[in-house]
């Protein structure tokens, strides 16, 4: 019965002020404000009975108020593209690490791909007064975003170049991971290679488009139209793509996909069809290993943790023109990408 009247009093979202700790503990509210702010000039016995009324109310200071009053809000925000993404997992992790490292709470959210939502949740956050932002973008056109960058929100945009302003950029070499990883699979001996990516307005696959065509080109050969596909990353379409590509008297012998979520897709079709067809995908996957998948691995982590430093070193007071910092990728070989052609 007392539990459910306690329950009862519960009011969510009405938290204990100082005021109510200044009305429990029988004391003026500057009292309150020294004792929870640990400055001098409170007996030990006001500072007990404030203590007591403290941990009574569940009363905890308001930080934004008082991070507000030094012209900082010990706040940064990411927006990743999807945070089911594996890919996004140590970068965010990595983020959130540095922003530790210099006493600051991260807040991040979803695009879902779409610009829109990009631009929405990007000005929330501005609107909630963070400090600095870390973006990967959705959309091309960014001039949304000048009049906060003019205010001091520091911007550092990661995985793909802001649209239509200079702005701080951290990339991993899509065009040259994937030039690698064709020329990997032309090195065994294959001449027929599909490239299957993500859609053509994304900054990376088009980056890695090109990469597969500067390495089919470097070799001297030709790439036929039905070779190629960019559209979106859903599992029906990928999986259609690469039965296109195996179909016909002349078939693929290899495949370079353009990112996880395809590679993952691709290794079920080959699965299901039993092909020996060499393999090679962006982006490292999980039980890659076990699986023996041959992967452009790019370094999450590293890109989070350079992202976020570089955004903090503006935080600093660091005030060079806007940079672009390209880390680079790694070809790990496991087998898929040095089958033969069949």
């Amino acid at each position: 019965m007392a539990e459910t009247a306690r329950h009862s009093e519960t009011r969510y979202g009405n938290r204990p002020t100082m005021k109510d700790v200044a009305a429990r503990a029988g004391v003026g509210l500057k009292t309150v404000s020294r004792v929870v702010n640990s400055e001098p000039g409170v007996t030990p016995d006001t500072e007990r009975r404030v203590q007591e009324a403290i941990e009574a109310l569940g009363f905890r200071r308001n930080d934004s108020a008082r991070v507000l009053r030094k012209g900082r809000t010990a706040s940064i925000g990411l927006v990743l593209e999807d945070l089911a993404d594996p890919f996004y997992g140590p970068l965010s992790r990595a983020v959130e690490e540095v922003a530790r490292a210099h006493g600051a709470l991260l807040i991040n959210g979803s695009s879902a791909e779409d610009p829109e939502r990009e631009q929405e949740l990007v000005l929330a956050l501005c609107a909630r007064r963070v400090d600095g932002l870390i973006v990967i973008p959705a959309g091309d056109d960014h001039r949304y975003l000048e009049p906060e960058i003019k205010a001091g929100v520091a911007t550092v945009f990661v995985d793909r170049p802001a649209g239509r302003i200079d702005a701080d950029m951290v990339l991993s070499d899509s065009f040259g991971g994937a030039r690698e990883g064709v020329a990997h699979l032309i090195a065994h001996g294959h001449r027929r290679i599909g490239f299957i990516g993500d859609q053509p307005r994304i900054h990376t696959a088009t980056e890695r488009l090109r990469g597969y065509h500067a390495a089919m080109a470097d070799a001297g050969m030709r790439v036929e139209d039905s070779w190629v596909s960019l559209a979106s990353t859903d599992p029906d379409r990928v999986r259609a793509a690469t039965e296109q590509m195996l179909a016909g008297p002349e078939p693929v012998t290899a495949v370079f996909a353009g990112n996880n979520r395809v590679t993952v897709t691709v290794v079920r079709v080959l699965a299901e069809q039993e092909r020996r067809i060499a393999l090679v995908g962006f982006d490292d996957i999980e039980l890659a290993d076990l699986l023996g998948i041959t992967v452009i691995s790019q370094d999450a982590a590293a890109v989070g943790r350079t992202a976020a430093e570089h955004l903090f070193r503006r935080l600093d007071g660091a005030d060079h023109a806007p940079a672009r910092v390209e880390l680079p990728t790694t070809l790990i070989a496991r087998g898929s990408g040095e089958l033969p052609p069949a």
